[in-house]
């Protein structure tokens, strides 16, 4: 009679379901082939998906392949990703807006569009493809939307995947002194949440881009930051106003910018300069006798002089990215995919990624 009792006080215990571990991802970028290569293989054991940045799409609509994928070393690449049953989802990349505009224009365009992107995916036997159009102008609104569920119908015939990588968007009051009375949107979040399996949200290249957080952060010096975890909180919470956080990837930035600094009198201006990785960020730091610090966006930082100028160098290291896994977790999301794996990463950034 005991046991009964206590077999049927165990069965009426709630269940306790624990979360979904995070997945993270990576884009490859072809422009550092060996180097990218060599460093993805070596952690594909703490990777769930890789994405090549294998194709782009030409003015006519074109989709062709930069990354000669069908060479070395991209096929011992995708070979070791497919022994260790990583996801392999290319993206193609497309920021021309104008062309795009036109490819969306008409459901013969799209339709034609769509077919080359299935071809590649069934041809390839990839898991699925990566859709970054950036650069859209909002006169694509509704024709960018149908074209992504007429291409997920078409994927989930062969239960192909559909990635949809997006710009972040702030709320109004952090983009606007004056807030319109409304603002257009390129990308519908409604139709992507619902088309999309998977949404990754660049919550990055901040720059001065948060009215809020420069005003914030003024007295404390120079802030131009690659993602601010304030920043990036934002873009999450808006985007989760339309998009369901189990379909959210946090993208996060591996790499930095060298600007020259401009004083305004009441502000900085930022010129750009360059990008840089974990490695020319130190090169830069050694070579100018600087040392980093973190800033107040939680990034690496120093000023230098040069050329006569001043100058500003910011880096989303490994300690900046640990936040945003941080809060990736804490939300519940869906996974981490970063930007990138170039082979000059910050040597501890695999030890966050976890």
């Amino acid at each position: 009679m005991k046991k009964v009792l206590f077999l049927l006080l165990i069965l009426s215990l709630p269940v306790i379901s624990q979360a979904k571990a995070l997945e993270f991802s990576a884009w490859v970028p072809y422009w550092k082939k060996t180097a990218a290569s060599a460093e993805t293989t070596a952690h594909l054991n703490q990777l769930a998906s890789i994405s090549p940045f294998s194709y782009e799409v030409k003015a006519n609509g074109v989709i062709w392949d930069p990354m000669k994928v069908s060479q070395e070393p991209w096929v011992s690449l995708l070979s070791s990703a497919r022994a260790k049953k990583v996801k392999i989802i290319p993206t193609i990349m497309w920021n021309d807006g104008q062309a795009i505009q036109k490819t969306m224009a008409t459901k013969k365009n799209r339709d034609a569009h769509i077919k080359q992107i299935v071809d590649i995916v069934n041809t390839k036997n990839y898991a699925g493809i990566d859709i970054d159009y950036e650069g859209k102008t909002t006169a694509v609104f509704k024709t960018f939307g149908l074209f992504l569920k007429d291409l997920s119908t078409q994927l989930h015939k062969n239960k192909k995947v559909l990635v949809c990588t997006v710009e972040p968007r702030l709320p109004p009051s952090s983009r606007f002194l004056n807030i319109p009375e409304e603002i257009e949107y390129a990308n519908d979040y409604k139709m992507i949440n619902t088309y999309c399996d998977e949404v990754r949200l660049m919550a990055y290249d901040q720059m001065t881009a948060d009215i809020i957080l420069n005003r914030r952060n003024k007295s404390a010096g120079l802030y131009t930051p690659v993602a601010d975890i304030s920043f990036v909180k934002k873009v999450v919470a808006y985007a989760h106003q339309q998009i369901s956080y189990n379909k959210i990837v946090l993208s996060v930035a591996n790499y930095g910018y060298a600007y020259q600094v401009i004083d305004k009198g009441t502000f900085y201006d930022y010129k750009k300069l360059s990008a840089l990785s974990y490695k020319t960020f130190m090169e830069l730091a050694q070579s100018t006798n600087s040392t980093p610090v973190r800033n107040s966006a939680g990034e690496l930082a120093f000023a230098y002089t040069k050329e006569g100028q001043n100058r500003y160098a910011v880096l989303s290291d490994s300690v900046a990215i640990a936040t945003k896994v941080k809060l990736a977790k804490n939300l519940g999301l869906k996974g981490v995919a970063l930007f990138k794996v170039d082979g000059e990463s910050d040597p501890n950034l695999w030890t966050v990624l976890k």
